[in-house]
């Protein structure tokens, strides 16, 4: 990409374009109802403590790159402020609406994006149709020319693959990924750069003793719920907690 957003643009950019879809009604936001949902404490990874002016400083560098506007109506003394994403990008619908929950919670896999994008209402009411409209909208944005998603890999855990964006370099999922601008800016200095940090333990790897000069090894305990399928149950507990998420920030916008 061409420009590379700040962690504030970015939160920023996501609110507008998630209030957009969710509660058009209240959509362009003034700055207080801007800052109210930068901090908004549910759907949002990390959670956010900005102040009105920060928005408002955020929002003139998001105007100068083109990336949102501010509009004042006859008879209104106060601005309000709209993203213009799919014109800076020339997204559809469906593909703001992945980008603006990738950039509101971090990482996901295309089940959870599928789930977190239900109040968007873009996708199909079916779900194995709105999974698979998901699945082609992270190919379609990750095909492009100058890609704006990435597929990362499993986590711990996890059957499916999970998906960053790319509007920060990829900054906001932990570090930016490799040939990204940022990456290339910021070398890895200080004592973590000679002396790396020691590599966990993996739980239930064979421990080693040598009290008395000889090494022993010690069984490795056994969780008596192996039996059962962990992917399946990890999945389903995601779900569940992402359904609930979505119920109270339902209930958030209502207040």
């Amino acid at each position: 990409m061409e420009q590379e957003l700040t962690a504030e643009e970015l939160r920023v950019l996501a609110c507008l374009v998630e209030k957009s879809f969710t509660t058009p009604d209240q959509y362009p936001l003034t700055t207080n109802s801007l800052t109210n949902a930068c901090n908004q404490k549910t759907s949002r990874d990390p959670v956010v403590d900005y102040s009105s002016q920060l928005v408002d400083r955020t929002m003139l560098s998001l105007r100068d790159g083109g990336w949102a506007r501010s509009v004042r109506g006859v008879g209104n003394r106060a601005f309000k402020h709209k993203h213009v994403m799919d014109e800076r990008l020339d997204v559809t619908e469906a593909e703001q609406a992945v980008l603006a929950v990738l950039a509101l919670r971090g990482p996901q896999s295309a089940g959870e994006l599928c789930t977190r994008t239900e109040r968007y209402a873009v996708f199909p009411d079916d779900r194995d149709e709105a999974f698979a409209a998901v699945e082609d909208v992270l190919a379609g944005l990750a095909g492009r020319e100058a890609p704006l998603v990435r597929n990362v890999g499993r986590a711990s855990g996890q059957s499916q693959d999970r998906w960053i964006q790319l509007l920060d370099g990829g900054v906001g999922a932990g570090g930016p990924v490799p040939g990204s601008v940022r990456q290339a800016e910021e070398p890895v200095t200080g004592l973590s750069a000679v002396n790396p940090p020691p590599k966990p333990e993996t739980p239930g790897a064979p421990a080693f003793s040598s009290s008395d000069g000889e090494p022993t090894v010690s069984s490795p305990t056994v969780d008596a719920r192996a039996s059962t399928d962990p992917l399946d149950a990890v999945r389903e507990l995601t779900e569940r907690i992402a359904a609930l998420e979505q119920r109270v920030a339902d209930l958030e916008d209502l207040m």
